[in-house]
């Protein structure tokens, strides 16, 4: 599935676009456009393809993408119930590498922002200092008029510039990739039926049946597009709910576990390990105390033909 192409709305009396989305899910159209998008995440959680990685996305992320990186962002099964309870929201600023006039990134001064919109093309992960004060503008930018958006849009980028706080999220993608993006169908079917029935005991049987291949050429053809095996990837999956339903509610770790999918306790906390580095205890009592945890990366590599 090649990504489609998306024409976005910025008015004539404005020079970029900002808008703040409240709705029941972010879609599930895979896209790009020439513009810039900075993407805040404030509710919402699932699975984002940018480039060729695809990851987990939550609330509090904040994405940069350069122009043409296609991109998607798919919520969680519960965001497509049409309960009006469970909504997501983010803020979407778009904008030209030119917006601010053809000759602005020539000037001296000017030099760090060029380098900022090159490294953009494989997608920027904001995280820390950065990333509060970057939340920070975006809500005087979407109340702002006139020259003052200017300013504030020049403060966000002068402050993406500079900062450390930023982590490349598709190191190996370039925009020539795009023809080789046929396989993205077949993976975006694998992974929503994974996202649906993670709970449940799947099979390689019903995961080869979904990709239309037998059982061997789809083991084959999941470790060859994603560098890791079926079960690994849903275990992860599994995992990153466990971690989400730890910080919502009190239950037993057991009690936790056996709801997503673990046999039992034993391989659960195993598993666990593996994945985040922490026991689910040791990472239950961070939670509780307020430390901050760094989890290990889920993102999922896709090799192309």
């Amino acid at each position: 599935m090649k990504p489609h192409f998306h024409k976005v709305p910025i008015g004539l009396a404005h020079s970029f676009a900002i808008r703040h989305d409240r709705k029941p899910n972010f879609g599930t159209l895979w896209h790009y456009h020439p513009e810039l998008e900075l993407h805040f995440i404030i509710k919402g959680q699932g699975i984002q393809y940018i480039g060729e990685t695809v990851s987990g996305f939550s609330d509090g992320d904040l994405i940069l993408l350069g122009e043409n990186l296609p991109h998607s962002w798919r919520c969680s099964q519960e965001y497509f119930q049409g309960n009006p309870d469970v909504q997501a929201e983010a803020v979407v600023l778009h904008f030209s590498p030119n917006c601010l006039g053809k000759n602005f990134l020539e000037l001296p001064e000017a030099q760090p922002i060029p380098i900022l919109f090159e490294k953009a093309k494989k997608g920027l992960k904001i995280s820390g200092e950065t990333k509060e004060k970057i939340s920070r503008l975006l809500d005087a930018l979407l109340e702002a008029a006139q020259l003052d958006r200017l300013i504030y849009l020049l403060q966000i980028l002068n402050i993406l510039a500079e900062s450390q706080d930023i982590e490349t999220i598709s190191p190996g993608y370039s925009f020539s990739h795009l023809h080789n993006l046929s396989e993205m169908e077949r993976l975006e079917k694998i992974y929503s039926y994974v996202m649906e029935h993670f709970r449940e005991n799947i099979t390689l049987v019903q995961m080869a049946s979904i990709a239309n291949l037998s059982v061997t050429s789809f083991c084959r053809y999941f470790k060859k597009m994603t560098n890791k095996s079926f079960f690994e990837f849903l275990i992860e999956v599994r995992i990153s709910n466990v971690c989400r339903r730890i910080l919502e509610d009190r239950l037993p770790l057991e009690t936790i576990s056996s709801e997503y999918g673990f046999q039992n306790v034993s391989s659960f906390y195993r598993h666990f390990k593996k994945v985040t580095g922490m026991t689910p205890h040791v990472y239950k009592k961070s939670i509780a105390t307020g430390l901050k945890i760094t989890r290990r990366s889920k993102a999922v590599q896709l090799h192309h033909r």
